[in-house]
């Protein structure tokens, strides 16, 4: 297996709360600053800049609703977006986790149904390179798992993608360039896992990484973000957190 070290992008310095959801958009990474309640970018010299400030605590770029978490994101080639619901309050430590996750799926025009439930704890997703296929991390679960795209964003034949030791609570995904899934979730490493389990190489970081992203001009630099903590009380008082990259 591949073993590679990170270099620092941004650092401690810089401020960063808790950063999540990185996007390389239009030669820069967006990313939100969970607990700073804003969305940044930072171009590849590590020159930050706020792009927005928002006026609650967002997760993933959603908002909590209904007395529901909503977590991860991703939109498919019609335009609809599948969105994870966590199913229980995960920042309070009395509230027990349960298996009561589920995926919401929102069409293009607006109606919404579930398309899966029963998950234990979704979060990051990702949609396959031929776009048959959506798979999530079940982070309590310590698994990829996969569901193959019907129509209208039916989700059927649900199926493990790669199951985890218990120490990985797999999270932030993405894609790369032939199939396979980076995974953050892992303490201190990012995870290239094809499906199956097989895990093909790692990118080790100082601090634990939550989220993953492909970037640069040739989509050659793998994004992480790191930090300390992602406790809110803590990083709000300490900030902690960097984006880290290497070329992968």
């Amino acid at each position: 297996m591949q073993i590679i070290a990170a270099r620092t992008l941004v650092d401690v310095q810089s401020g960063l709360k808790f950063a999540k959801r990185p996007q390389w958009i239009q030669r820069k990474l967006v990313f939100l600053d969970l607990h700073d309640r804003c969305v940044k970018s930072t171009d590849l010299d590590g020159n930050v800049q706020i792009i927005g400030a928002l006026p609650h605590l967002p997760k993933s770029l959603h908002v909590l609703a209904a007395e529901q978490f909503l977590c991860d994101t991703v939109v498919d080639i019609h335009g609809g977006t599948y969105v994870a619901n966590v199913g229980f309050d995960f920042l309070n430590p009395l509230v027990d986790p349960v298996r009561t996750g589920i995926i919401i799926y929102i069409g293009a025009d607006g109606k919404s149904s579930v398309a899966a439930d029963e998950l234990y704890f979704p979060n990051g997703m990702t949609i396959s390179l031929d776009n048959k296929a959506l798979i999530i991390a079940e982070s309590l679960g310590h698994r990829l798992t996969a569901y193959s795209i019907g129509p209208a964003g039916i989700l059927e034949n649900r199926r493990v993608w790669a199951q985890f030791e218990d120490e990985i609570n797999p999270e932030g995904i993405c894609l790369d360039r032939e199939g396979g899934i980076w995974t953050a979730g892992a303490g201190c490493r990012a995870l290239l896992v094809k499906e199956g389990g097989i895990i093909e190489r790692q990118v080790t970081t100082k601090r634990p990484v939550f989220a993953a992203a492909l970037g640069g001009p040739d989509q050659n630099y793998l994004f992480l973000c790191t930090s300390d903590s992602n406790d809110p009380v803590i990083t709000r008082q300490v900030a902690g957190a960097t984006i880290d990259f290497a070329e992968v």
